[in-house]
């Protein structure tokens, strides 16, 4: 059944453990989302009647095989969107979250595969996150939130979470971009041999290659 609400909250249940472990809760879902916690409850009923993820009453929101899988399918849309808009039109990282939003539920299948092959088949979007293939498989390194990385800790930047347009702004003024080599310093980061203080919420926004 196509519906951009359930693949909305697939996309969210997925995107939750992508860069750690524990599994999403109903709560942080409602939060993610922006709705209210009620809501949440009914659409995985149906979400678990459909067979999409798996839920007990109060325990985390896991997905099914088949609700992965989908999920997945999403991801490449919305992904591919978004480093399409970046190299081909000029958008900022910060101003294609909302665009892809949109798009990603009404390009078809063929547009979307003439746009990875134009792109060259690309991996990763311009946060950083993984495109996976049409066959939804996924290239992933391994990495270390640089709020865990210890002081002296030297790494790519993998990736940069896009929840919040304003930080990226910031962050992207004193030079953090996926691919930039950066040093973990007690008061920051360095770059380019730059000591940088970091913007608030940073630190839990930004991956390093381990």
């Amino acid at each position: 059944m196509a519906s951009p609400a359930y693949d909305d909250y697939l996309k969210t249940v997925y995107s939750h453990t992508e860069w750690q472990d524990a599994p999403i809760t109903p709560s942080q879902l409602a939060a993610k989302l922006g709705i209210a916690p009620s809501s949440v409850t009914e659409m995985v009923k149906k979400l678990a009647a459909a067979d999409l993820v798996s839920h007990v009453p109060y325990g985390a929101v896991r997905l099914t095989d088949a609700g992965r899988a989908r999920a997945l399918q999403m991801l490449r849309r919305h992904r591919l969107i978004e480093t399409w808009l970046v190299r081909e039109f000029d958008y900022a990282w910060h101003e294609v979250h909302d665009e892809a939003e949109v798009l990603e539920h009404t390009i078809s299948d063929r547009m979307l595969d003439a746009i990875d092959q134009r792109l060259g088949r690309p991996r990763f979007d311009p946060h950083g996150d993984a495109i996976p293939d049409a066959e939804g498989n996924v290239d992933r390194e391994p990495f270390v939130l640089l709020a865990d990385a210890p002081a002296g800790h030297r790494g790519r930047v993998l990736r940069v979470s896009d929840r919040d347009p304003d930080l990226l702004q910031r962050l992207e003024g004193i030079g953090v971009a996926v691919g930039a080599v950066a040093s973990v310093d007690a008061d920051g980061i360095v770059l380019d041999g730059i000591r940088h203080a970091l913007p608030e919420g940073a630190a839990e926004a930004i991956w390093l290659s381990a």
